[in-house]
């Protein structure tokens, strides 16, 4: 959702870890897809619940996986959040015909 914070991947993954979890939850999210279109309710139950194991495990998802002190404010607004003042000095920037 345009303007909503979401939890980024835990840095502190390995590479490989972070590709085959990665790859984990592309297969989990097609297996979605697939259920919708079929219709097979259990299916997407199933496909679902491997979606959030591999956002869990990836660190976007559960427990924070950082240690400064700082809330989780996924899925929050960035208006509500405490990143807004800061969000809205970076957006002034960009509308204003500056780049980087």
């Amino acid at each position: 959702m345009k303007g909503q914070l979401w939890r980024a991947t835990n840095p502190r993954l390995g590479e490989e870890e972070r590709a085959r979890l990665v790859s984990e939850l592309m297969d989990a999210r097609r297996a979605v897809g697939a259920s919708l279109r079929s219709g097979d309710t259990s299916a997407e139950k199933a496909a679902r619940a491997k979606v959030h194991a591999a956002k869990t495990a990836l660190g976007e998802r559960g427990p924070v996986w950082w240690s400064d002190g700082a809330p989780d404010e996924n899925r929050k607004l960035i208006k509500n959040s405490s990143y807004a003042d800061w969000w809205m000095g970076q957006a002034g920037s960009r509308t204003s015909g500056s780049k980087g």
